[in-house]
């Protein structure tokens, strides 16, 4: 069964251990997961209030937040049908 899980993190959490530098993905993106590959720099440029799906290549695609469906084919409120 697939899932959304809803990340609004655009870098990661940083944990210092005596001195070592530990950095955690808060963004979802990493494929090092837990641990940060700085895939969130992708996320940079997102829109507040917008939701985001990345496929596998690490491409982006905006989703309605009410059907979770690509904005080009579901409710029509999208900013981009306007």
């Amino acid at each position: 069964m697939a899932r959304i899980v809803t990340k609004t993190a655009h870098g990661p959490m940083v944990i210092k251990p005596e001195g070592e530098i530990i950095e955690i993905c808060m963004c979802g993106l990493s494929k090092s997961q837990p641990f940060c590959d700085s895939s969130h720099r992708k996320t940079l440029d997102e829109k507040d209030g917008k939701t985001y799906v990345y496929d596998e290549k690490g491409q982006r695609k905006e989703v309605c937040g009410d059907c979770e469906e690509e904005c080009s084919c579901c409710c029509g409120d999208c900013d981009d049908k306007k």
